[in-house]
């Protein structure tokens, strides 16, 4: 489980396809502290590293992660951005965030309002996820 609160931005170091997966490595400022088999969020999309090694992990991507997210699109070198996983009994201070992604969507406007700023989506798949007054991830925010 993850806030949506962005901890870190990582940089993308290597990108290797096997089969219709992807193994994604990442430095980050946090690497050291993680763990094999340790949840991470990435751009919101839950990814379990598999591999460490100096300041580089390693996470794989799966073929329906691949298709219902942007991360197929990462190239060495771009900015991802980090969530860790909450610690239980830690103040929570976002929200409830899974880290499981069940669509993507479109941005079709942003407009300014005195400071702050509406973003308008289209999703090609309606009535399965966005309820009113809930939350949604936005690359993990």
């Amino acid at each position: 489980m993850f806030t949506g609160i962005i901890e870190h931005i990582g940089e993308v170091t290597a990108l290797q396809k096997e089969g219709e997966n992807l193994h994604i490595s990442m430095r980050t400022p946090v690497t050291q502290e993680l763990k094999i088999d340790q949840s991470v969020a990435h751009n919101g999309v839950c990814l379990t590293v598999v591999a460490i090694e100096d300041e580089i992990y390693t996470v794989t991507a799966i073929h329906e992660s691949l298709q219902k997210t942007n991360l197929g699109d990462l190239k060495v070198g771009d900015k991802v951005n980090i969530e860790r996983c909450m610690k239980l009994g830690d103040r929570l201070d976002g929200h409830i965030v899974q880290g499981h992604v069940d669509q993507t969507a479109k941005c079709v406007d942003v407009v300014e309002i005195d400071g702050s700023w509406n973003y308008t989506f289209s999703y090609e798949n309606l009535g399965n996820i966005t309820v009113e007054k809930g939350s949604i991830c936005v690359n993990g925010v």
